[in-house]
């Protein structure tokens, strides 16, 4: 054999053992959890999250804020030092805020930030740090049709969800002291109490912008990019302001007016719990009722009645005036249910009492018949 022949044959050897020994070890390194499976299949693709997980996942990291003068908004976790990004207008003239989580848990909050040009502020919540926050759009901004949600605490109803779509882009505007300038202006409605809540993609769950005002004349809202704010607020949760600047705002409160009659918000009230039913939050939906009504019927007994609703949408409701500052709600609904094992379209009229009970807006009886 050729002196080529034998050192080919040595240069192959070396290589088969070096491949052997790289390989043992690379296996040496693998987790004892994956041994056995082919190695380019650890990095799994991730499965893509359903609508109601999103909405899920958001819900958590969503408060209600509210100051000691009763002013009331939202705010959502975007850091693990435990701050919520919120508008300014919401803190604005407090230092110290109450906040409630989605859980029910009441806790403290430290006004860090807060502009007096840009509509933004950050509080920060001791008791949240080290919570995984939510996930946000840093660079990119989102584009006419992108579907989004509009998470927050609207009147006072705190969680909840609308949906639509970015149905304008760098929209501008002024509500003293603010000016508002390259917004997105979307489907989604903005009601009092909504103001510093996120908007969040549908599809990837992050944090596109910050729920800031809603058009009266129409189901119009408004929210400013995250990405035009955030160095901002990380700003701040670096270096926390020591003093906070006086920021003069309007008499308006970010809520229901003590004057404001029943029948403007009942209506939204119902919407708000078949909106709680459609997203299988029994819990939330059951607390909407009021105190009389719990009496005669059990949260599971409640809950067992819509285990077979899969959705509901409202055709039409109308609003009259009811006896001693209550409201009637009258509506025809279609609902997606299950009626021996298979799910058929049915339609029902339904009529709901609709009055404030402890200072709250609750529902106070209904009944429905289905409509054949």
């Amino acid at each position: 054999m050729s002196k080529r022949v034998w050192f080919s044959a040595i240069v192959s050897t070396l290589v088969v053992c070096g491949g052997m020994a790289a390989a043992l070890a690379v296996h040496a390194e693998v987790p004892s959890q994956l041994a056995g499976k082919p190695l380019l299949a650890v990095a799994e693709e991730k499965k893509s999250k359903s609508l109601k997980d999103i909405i899920f996942e958001t819900q958590k990291l969503v408060v209600m804020i509210e100051t000691d003068k009763g002013e009331q908004g939202s705010g959502f976790l975007y850091n693990l030092e435990g701050d919520l990004i919120t508008n300014a207008h919401v803190v604005a003239g407090a230092r110290m805020v109450k906040i409630k989580t989605a859980d029910a848990r009441e806790m403290e909050g430290e006004v860090i930030g807060i502009s007096t040009e840009t509509d933004v502020a950050v509080v920060r919540v001791p008791e949240l740090s080290g919570t995984e926050p939510l996930q946000v759009v840093r660079d990119e901004k989102a584009e006419v049709g992108d579907e989004v949600l509009a998470v927050g605490s609207p009147l006072g109803f705190q969680n909840t969800v609308t949906t639509g779509i970015i149905s304008g882009l760098g929209r501008s505007f002024e509500i003293e002291p603010y000016l508002y300038s390259d917004l997105y202006q979307i489907s989604a409605p903005i009601a009092p109490g909504n103001s510093g809540g996120p908007l969040v993609d549908q599809k990837t769950g992050a944090v596109l912008g910050i729920n800031s005002a809603g058009y009266e004349q129409g189901s119009i809202g408004f929210s400013i990019p995250i990405a035009n704010v955030i160095e901002l607020a990380e700003q701040w949760s670096n270096e926390p302001m020591q003093e906070l600047p006086e920021i003069e705002t309007s008499d308006d409160k970010d809520g229901p007016e003590e004057n404001a009659s029943v029948e403007e918000f009942a209506g939204y009230l119902v919407t708000h719990f078949y909106d709680s039913l459609n997203n299988a939050d029994y819990v939330y939906a059951y607390s909407l009722l009021g105190g009389n009504w719990k009496e005669g019927t059990s949260y599971e007994k409640f809950r067992e009645g819509y285990l077979g609703t899969l959705n509901v949408v409202i055709d039409n409701m109308h609003v009259k005036n009811g006896k001693k500052d209550k409201a009637v709600v009258i509506a025809v609904i279609s609902v997606d249910e299950r009626v021996d094992g298979k799910y058929v379209l049915s339609k029902y009229q339904v009529t709901y009492e609709v009055g404030y009970e402890n200072d709250q807006l609750k529902l106070l009886s209904g009944k429905g018949k289905a409509i054949k």
